[in-house]
């Protein structure tokens, strides 16, 4: 299938330089060819126009040059909108929204309904073929409640209950190998199911580590609103194995934020995925910057 047009085209490019361009990215094109990427898409690459166009049109060309990526999205600002239109008020544990029976299903509505056709169509719009489910579609993403200890003195752990927040205990794989093999690109909705049917709202970053792993994905692409995991100079580091994260983190050099979405790699990587790179979602491009080129603008976390 020839690549469209826009994708090629450009006021500031000479052909011999769009050329050039095409001829540098060959060695990685043949790299990853046939390969399953996991890319985790939120942030400002998800409310801004501009760069959720961007975004589209990039997960197209990943599957137009014979990769296989999978998206999986979030959707905090606009289930933050749905709650003010309905007067709801959210509550949050160390970032985590406390849901009741109530809320999640308004959390299903705005996630598999709203913001889940919302990406595929980007994707769609611009020349692939995207489907939007679930993670409760198949029992892709089988969950149980989650237990979560507030943050704070290790030796005075406080248990919270955060109603139907859920983390992945197993991830049904034939449900995307199935879309991937018809040629199309699974756009999933970060929801679980229960044993006995409940819903689970699952963190976003939980949920691509996971699937990245029940898959063996060769990338797994973290899109945050930072340029990657900092030293204590606040430069970027651009690649880390697992023993060197752990220790940043004992060390007390990874904080805050960075800690959940490390350890999200790094369970991604332990459960079969090669990699995973935690990236500038702000960045246009940021994706093909990051498996096109020779120096990625994100930090690569792989195996010991």
């Amino acid at each position: 299938m020839p690549l469209p047009e826009e994708f090629l085209a450009s006021d500031k490019l000479s052909e011999q330089e769009q050329a050039a361009i095409l001829a540098r990215a060959l060695p990685y094109l043949r790299r990853y060819a046939g390969d399953t990427i996991v890319v985790k898409y939120g942030g400002h690459a998800m409310v801004e126009n501009d760069l959720a166009a961007t975004f589209g049109r990039d997960i197209a060309l990943l599957k137009l040059v014979g990769i296989n990526p999978i998206v999986v999205h979030g959707g905090g600002p606009q289930i933050n909108a749905m709650m003010k239109r309905l007067g709801v008020e959210s509550q949050f544990v160390d970032g985590l929204r406390v849901t009741d029976r109530e809320m999640i299903d308004v959390i299903e509505m705005v996630l598999s309904g709203t913001v889940n056709k919302q990406v595929a169509d980007l994707i769609s719009h611009a020349g692939a073929l995207a489907v939007g489910i679930s993670g409760r579609d198949g029992r892709l993403i089988q969950a149980e409640r989650l237990v979560h200890y507030r943050r704070g003195d290790a030796a005075h752990q406080e248990a919270i209950d955060l109603g139907f927040v859920g983390t992945p205990v197993r991830v049904e794989p034939r449900v995307l190998y199935a879309l991937l093999g018809a040629g199309l690109i699974p756009v999933v909705a970060p929801l679980g199911a229960g044993k006995e049917g409940e819903i689970y709202n699952i963190n976003a970053d939980t949920a691509a580590g996971a699937v990245a792993g029940a898959v063996r994905a060769s990338r797994l692409l973290m899109l945050t609103d930072v340029p990657g995991v900092l030293d204590e100079h606040g430069k970027r580091i651009e690649e880390l194995t697992a023993a060197e994260a752990r220790r940043l983190i004992k060390e007390g050099h990874i904080t805050g934020g960075m800690i959940p979405k490390v350890e999200t790699c790094l369970k991604a990587v332990q459960a079969g995925a090669k990699a995973a790179v935690i990236l500038d979602g702000r960045v246009p491009h940021t994706c093909l910057l990051e498996l096109f080129t020779r120096a990625g603008p994100g930090t690569l976390i792989k195996a010991e």
